[in-house]
């Protein structure tokens, strides 16, 4: 058992790095434990762990006496000669015996290996919970082998790491096996162990993919200055030149787009906007909101608001598909922002369209009836106004309200 025990403690000096003095201090309390069990607290005794020889060694002091009056510190002189000591010892004398592990019987051995065991897996989960305290932030990449209803449990070098499903990239399917790359999030302590959580939804597995594909942001010449994200969709990052010769957008972005392809790849495919910083809100925003066209950007620095004009047929734009652009604009910016849609003067359109190419769409009566007046495309018609087209006799109110709401719709469709 000597060997055993010393061989598997050796082993996690050799694997986990820890201190062999440290480990030899667990080992001599915990036989101590036994010895005090058989002989008794008071009981001087020393137990010496030879990380080295893989050995173990306890001895016994007690004091020689001709009659035994306390157990713990004493031993009779004829006790002494029974056990048949080379040495010629007298009374008064300290007798020192080496215990052998096979004396302290079956019950106390197998105490002594349930708290060796209990120990082990208390500084393997300490072990574990320091290193990757310290890995907070980094990006790992491990082995997916089980995959649950809410969560998904990986394997990086033979410890489980934890992808919850809100740390999860919408719609990206897991399989058992795969590769997978993460940032470590946080490192919680839990009376059953650590529990590493790991997460690809997070702003900072993306600050370190950039980190990762280009080296001008890992050496500091590029610093990224805020980042917006919603996983899978879309994210806006603002980025800064700490070298005026370096186009910080340029160099994110790179040969015919090649870095920021590889972090989109490993996104699934999430669109990534890249962005020059700038301290001024109002560039800050017309940037964020691009590539819509801006009238004038109202700003409330105090409620951290602004009104942003623009053209009917840019709001689209500003907004963007399901409202994704304009949320991150407001997550990098800071400002709550309103848009103020400016209906644009029908006269600018430069493609009009002939009224006889809408007979589908407005009827061929109400065509020819157009026509008759005087109006041969939808621009005339929008120009002349809900107003005008009242006056026409065959035309009821609301059928002149219709024509006009139907000719606004091919525009913005346009």
């Amino acid at each position: 058992m000597n060997s055993a025990i010393v061989e598997s403690f050796a082993q996690m000096v050799r694997e986990k790095n820890v201190d062999k003095d440290v480990l030899a201090g667990i080992i001599e309390e915990i036989f101590g434990v036994m010895v005090k069990k058989k002989y008794g607290q008071e009981a001087n005794f020393d137990v010496i762990a030879n990380m080295d020889k893989g050995d173990i060694e306890i001895f016994l002091e007690r004091t020689i006496v001709d009659e035994v009056e306390d157990p713990e510190t004493e031993i009779s002189i004829a006790e002494v000669e029974e056990k048949g000591n080379e040495e010629e010892l007298e009374v008064g004398d300290d007798y020192v015996e080496k215990l052998e592990l096979s004396s302290f019987g079956r019950r106390l051995i197998n105490l002594a290996r349930q708290n060796l065991n209990q120990r082990i897996r208390e500084i393997e989960k300490e072990l574990v919970y320091n290193e990757y305290s310290e890995m907070v932030g980094e990006i790992i990449v491990g082995d997916i082998y089980q995959v649950r209803r809410n969560d998904i449990l990986v394997n990086h070098n033979r410890h489980e790491l934890l992808l919850p499903r809100s740390e999860q990239i919408p719609r990206e399917r897991y399989r058992k096996g795969d590769t997978i790359r993460a940032v470590i999030k946080e490192v919680k302590q839990t009376p059953n162990g650590p529990v590493i959580i790991i997460s690809r939804s997070d702003n900072l597995f993306l600050r370190k993919l950039f980190e990762i594909e280009i080296p001008e942001i890992y050496d500091g010449i590029i610093e990224i200055k805020r980042i917006a994200r919603e996983p899978s969709e879309r994210a806006k990052i603002a980025v800064e030149s700490q070298d005026p010769r370096i186009d910080a957008v340029g160099a994110c972005v790179g040969m015919k787009g090649v870095r920021i392809h590889a972090i989109v790849r490993e996104l699934n495919n999430e669109n990534i906007d890249v962005i020059n910083y700038s301290d001024d809100p109002i560039v800050l925003i017309q940037r964020s909101l691009a590539p819509a066209k801006l009238k004038q950007i109202e700003l409330d620095e105090a409620e951290k608001r602004c009104n942003v004009l623009a053209d009917s047929d840019q709001v689209s734009l500003i907004v963007g598909r399901n409202g994704v652009n304009i949320r991150l604009a407001m997550k990098l910016t800071g400002y709550e922002i309103d848009v103020i849609r400016e209906e644009k003067p029908y006269e600018e359109y430069e493609d009009d369209i002939e009224l006889v190419e809408l007979r589908e769409e407005l009827g061929t009566e109400v065509v020819d009836l157009l026509i008759a007046n005087r109006y041969d495309t939808a621009v005339e018609v929008l120009t002349a106004g809900v107003d005008a087209l009242k006056e026409i006799e065959e035309l009821k109110d609301d059928k002149a309200e219709e024509i006009i709401e139907i000719l606004r719709n091919q525009f913005e469709e346009e």
